[in-house]
This record gives structure tokens, C-alpha cells and sequence, in this order.
């Protein structure tokens, strides 16, 4: 692929700076994008810390993969779309397997149709055999029937090409199409306890190998002119129009309908989706790919937003034909764009509340989170969070209205195989703080690992007491740092 001025694909380099601008006026915790149309990428940006050789976690976009492996199995005759299920799976019968389970084929899981309902949470379960869990529980209603999401009806699309093909699905992947169209030799997938890869949200690639899969997806299983994967499977798995997962006739992001692991979009446009905000999104019409990767968890219309951004200043605004070059604005893209730095809170310091607080000892009343003090320690705009929980005395730095990067000082957390806890993994985060009134300090953690999760701390000061307010959301971790802990001044 080609790097050229958006010009010459037929955008304004105005209208892609508005794009950026937009993103950047709703707060989104923006990580990579990259935009290109045919075979030219006419934008390609990356907010400092991360970069063009960084692995980043697709979570749910994983999916789309799984879906392009399962083709390629039905290709080399493996297997059909109408196998059931279980036919796969006879080491795990047992008498959940009723007359629903029986019934489920590869096809309904593809359609988010399968017998699940919502299925059994394996986070919650930390078994020592993902699969298994799988099958733990009965049916809750007939395969083939309406949309629900099953994540782990994914999980299990990706143990059966593994079961099939003696090999990860990713390597499978590699040696059918991605090694030869540049895929990232190292990219890899998670695992699940019992060995399979964690195919329905552990890939990790970077922002260009998504762009080269959404590549070869919008051009129906070729890439260079050689053909890969029959476009009959690409064809079906790309149409988006048998399925409703629009129950309620909401407008949202997610209610354009399903394809096989694939999401519609509007205007005939159709889309990866992870959670987060990871974005591999392909309209037809305008030969056009953009992919975002990014964290915005905690936000719910975080995915609306960059759907706005994404239509009103690149879509609607795409011309046919090549625009006439202008230096001037191209600039202003380059110029901003090479700047671009990873989120941060920002609405100003209370330096009265700074003084007031520095280095003075917060005693904590009992509290479900285990917090038994912390104390705050500045040093010009940096700040540090020094407190004691139930793993012992800990500390993190922020930044006043910019990020610190550092390890956030919790033990015991997952690395390469899901709910499995490392004792001494320690994830990587950025960190800021700002004071939004005058009484509040705000500090906002972002994990940026592997693993990626939000955790709000709000500090809120009445005299010599403070109340403390933390929210996170995380998959399967940070579950310490939720509710509410009550303090006074020592």
C-alpha cells in the first residue's frame, strides 16, 4: 500500500483535520488511526505512547478473524457451515447437550444465533478448561432463531478450526493468507485456560495488520490480484442483512444488522467492532477503510461519537474524483497530527486544594475496597498516590493535566492466559489528574497493557474529611478499586 495527500484520494485535508478535531473535542482516549482508500493510506497517526510497532489488543474484533479462519476451513473441505456443533466436541457431552445444543450449527454461532442465552460466564467461573464452561450450562433458546450476542459461541468457533487444523487459529491464518499479504510475523493471540487461543477477544496486532485484513476483506478474499478466499464465503459473511440485532429500532452503532462476525454500518458500510473503541471499519461504495484503536470504556456513546466523526467529515464529504492539492492545509494536518498524545484530564489545577492536601495522611473508615489510608505527595505538576490496601503499602504517579506512565502497583493480574493470575504481573498505565471545581481532585488511570481498562478516583474535600469515589471498568481486573471509601485528616 501507497501513502499519498488525502487530496488526492478525493478529501479535503481540512475535512480529515475536523475528523481528528472532532475526536478530540469529545475526550476520546484515542490510540491509533489509520485511513485509506483503495490502495492509497492518506492518514496514518499514532498518540504518543503508542506507535506503528505496537501490538494492541482488537478484543471482540478477534471475532472477524475467527470468522475469516472458519472460511478458509469450509475451503479446504473441513468443514460445512451446517455441522453441528457438538459433532466436534463429544469428549465434553453431558446432559446439557438437549435437544437445542444439538441442533446449533457452525452458521448460527457465525450469526450470533446460537442456543446461548446469555451462557455462563467463564470470568466469573476461572476454570481450568474454557471449553468445558462452554457446555455447563442448558440451552436457553432455539439456534438459528434471533440475534444474542455469545461471545464465547466465537471462542468455540476458534476451538474448532484449532480442533481441525492441529495449530493455533492465528498460524493457520498466517500460512493461508496473512504471511504473504505483510501481516506482522509476532502478531499473536491470548490464550483460554485449557490451551485454545482466546479467538472471540485476544488478538494482538498492530493498527496496519488490521488494515491490511480490512484490505483483503473489502476486496471479497483477494489481495494483489491473487485470490485467497472464495468471495462466496466473504460475500456472506460481509451481508449484514439477514440478521436483526436492532430489537428495539434504537439508532445506535450496533443495529444495523450481522453478518458472520461482522457488524453493518450505515450506508451500506459494515464494520469490526472490539470493546473499547477497536475499529476496522470498510464502506464498499467509497473503497474506503478506517481503523481506529482506542479505549474509551465507561463512555456509552464512545462508538456513536466516532461513527459521527467517521460520516459527517469523511464519508459524506468523499469526492470522486482527485481534489486539487493545497499545501497549506495539508500542513495543518501533518503539523497536528504528529503532536497527538494519548488522553489526558485537563480541566485545570486548584492550586489552594494542591497546597491544602499535599503530603497530609487521609485515614480510612472500613470499607469494601480495603483501603485503610493514602496520603497525596506533589512535586510541581507531578503528583504521587501513596495508600495501603489489602496487597500492602502502594503508590502511583500522575500527571496535573498530562499523563504519567508508569506500572499501577496492583499484584496477581492475567498475562498471556485469560482469568489465569501472574502473582507479580504488574500492568502498564498512563495516569492524570485535574481538579474539575474547586473541592474535587479527579484522577483517571488508564491501562495500557495487554489488558486495557479505566479507573476514575474521585477525591472530594470537605474540611478534614474526604470522600473517595472510584469507578472502573475492566474486563477482569481492577474489581479493588470499586465503591465508595470515607476518610478524615489524621
Amino acid at each position: 500500500m501507497n501513502y499519498c495527500s488525502p487530496e488526492k484520494v478525493g478529501i479535503s485535508s481540512k475535512n480529515v483535520l475536523n475528523f481528528y478535531k472532532k475526536l478530540n473535542r469529545f475526550n476520546l482516549s484515542i490510540h491509533s488511526v489509520i485511513m485509506a482508500r483503495g490502495n492509497e493510506i492518506f492518514s496514518e497517526t499514532y498518540y504518543a505512547p503508542f506507535n506503528k510497532d505496537f501490538k494492541h489488543r482488537l478484543y471482540s474484533v478477534s471475532k472477524s478473524f475467527v470468522s475469516l479462519a472458519i472460511g478458509f476451513c469450509e475451503q479446504d473441505g473441513l468443514l460445512s457451515l451446517d455441522d453441528k456443533i457438538v459433532k466436534f466436541f463429544p469428549e465434553y457431552k453431558n446432559e446439557n447437550f438437549d435437544s437445542k445444543l444439538l441442533n446449533a450449527r457452525v452458521e448460527d454461532l457465525l450469526k450470533m444465533q446460537s442456543s446461548k442465552y446469555p451462557g455462563a460466564n467463564w470470568f466469573l467461573a476461572k476454570p481450568d478448561d474454557r471449553t468445558a464452561v462452554y457446555f455447563s450450562k442448558k440451552s436457553e433458546k432455539n439456534p438459528g432463531t434471533f440475534f444474542y450476542y455469545d461471545s464465547s459461541g466465537s471462542y468455540i468457533l476458534g476451538v474448532i478450526v484449532e480442533k481441525l487444523t492441529g495449530k493455533p487459529f492465528m498460524e493457520y491464518l498466517k500460512d493461508k493468507v496473512l504471511r504473504e499479504i505483510g501481516f506482522s510475523e509476532d502478531a499473536y493471540c491470548l490464550k483460554c485456560p485449557g490451551g485454545h487461543s482466546w479467538g472471540d477477544s485476544g488478538l494482538m496486532v498492530t493498527a496496519f495488520d488490521l488494515l491490511l485484513t480490512c484490505r483483503f476483506v473489502l476486496n471479497k478474499g483477494t489481495f494483489n490480484g491473487k485470490r485467497y478466499l472464495n468471495e462466496e464465503y466473504l460475500n456472506k459473511a460481509t451481508d449484514v442483512s439477514g440478521v436483526c440485532n436492532n430489537q428495539f429500532g434504537f439508532v445506535t452503532h450496533g443495529g444495523f444488522g450481522y453478518g458472520y462476525q461482522f457488524w453493518g454500518a450505515p450506508l451500506g458500510c459494515f464494520s469490526m467492532h472490539g470493546m473499547g473503541g477497536q475499529l476496522g471499519f470498510m464502506d464498499p461504495k467509497h473503497d474506503l477503510i478506517i481503523v481506529v484503536n482506542s479505549d474509551n470504556q465507561g463512555n456509552p456513546i464512545f462508538y456513536e461519537q466516532i461513527y459521527d466523526a467517521i460520516y459527517n467529515e469523511i464519508v459524506l464529504k468523499l469526492e470522486d474524483e482527485p481534489l486539487i492539492e493545497n499545501e497549506k492545509d495539508y500542513n495543518e494536518l501533518e503539523e497536528y497530527t504528529k503532536n497527538l498524545k494519548l488522553f489526558a484530564l485537563n480541566e485545570g489545577i486548584n492550586d489552594s486544594l494542591i497546597e491544602k492536601i499535599d503530603g497530609k495522611t487521609y485515614v480510612c473508615e472500613e470499607n469494601a475496597c480495603g483501603f485503610k489510608w493514602f496520603k497525596f505527595e506533589f512535586n510541581g505538576k507531578q503528583g504521587v498516590l501513596n495508600y495501603e490496601n489489602e496487597q500492602g503499602v502502594k503508590q502511583f504517579k500522575f500527571g496535573l493535566n498530562y499523563n504519567e506512565f508508569c506500572k499501577f502497583p496492583e499484584y496477581g493480574y492475567s498475562d498471556m492466559v485469560g482469568t489465569v493470575a501472574e502473582p507479580n504481573n504488574l500492568y502498564d498505565c498512563a495516569v492524570s489528574a485535574d481538579c474539575p471545581v474547586s473541592h474535587i481532585l479527579r484522577i483517571r488511570v488508564q491501562i495500557i497493557d495487554k489488558y486495557f481498562g479505566n479507573l476514575a478516583m474521585l477525591f472530594g474535600f470537605n474540611g478534614d474529611n474526604c470522600s473517595l469515589q472510584m469507578v472502573k471498568v475492566a474486563e477482569d481486573f481492577l474489581s479493588g478499586y470499586q465503591g465508595v471509601v470515607n476518610s478524615y485528616l489524621k
